[in-house]
């Protein structure tokens, strides 16, 4: 088992020897073990609280080098004619503290289908689609 602890910067030499394709919430979790599509066991040692985003190199003792890549999942992706409305369901839908992921042109949340009647109700557009779901970390998260 290859156990990965703590996270390197982007301009670290070397390509990636494995990577390991986790969902959004997936990427939250600090100490954590999967298996990777190749077959290979991996162990996150991570610092607590630790958000994992798409792209993001691991090291640990061995001289193996892990990129985190985000997999696509079920979402919701909103669009709006105007800021204003876009706006407007970036309030309610922080009001069920849900995980979001903001973007100039859009919003995406995971498939819901209860959310999904709210969105429609506020006259906005909502695709389904199966895509990574990079959710912002919060107003208390912070990268380690």
């Amino acid at each position: 088992m290859l156990v990965f602890s703590h996270r390197l910067p982007p301009q670290t030499a070397g390509p990636p020897g494995i990577t390991l394709s986790l969902t959004a919430e997936e990427r939250t979790r600090s100490r954590y073990r999967y298996t990777t599509t190749d077959g290979i066991l991996v162990l996150l040692r991570l610092p607590r609280g630790t958000v994992l985003r798409n792209g993001d190199l691991l090291g640990g003792e061995m001289e193996s080098l892990l990129q985190i890549a985000a997999l696509p999942e079920p979402v919701l992706t909103v669009t709006a004619n105007t800021p204003l409305e876009l706006l407007r369901v970036a309030y309610h839908l922080g009001n069920r503290h849900v995980p979001l992921e903001i973007a100039p042109t859009y919003l995406r949340l995971t498939k819901d289908p209860v959310l999904s009647q709210m969105l429609y109700s506020l006259g906005v557009e909502v695709t389904a689609g199966v895509l990574p779901f990079q959710p912002e970390a919060g107003a208390y998260g912070h990268q380690n």
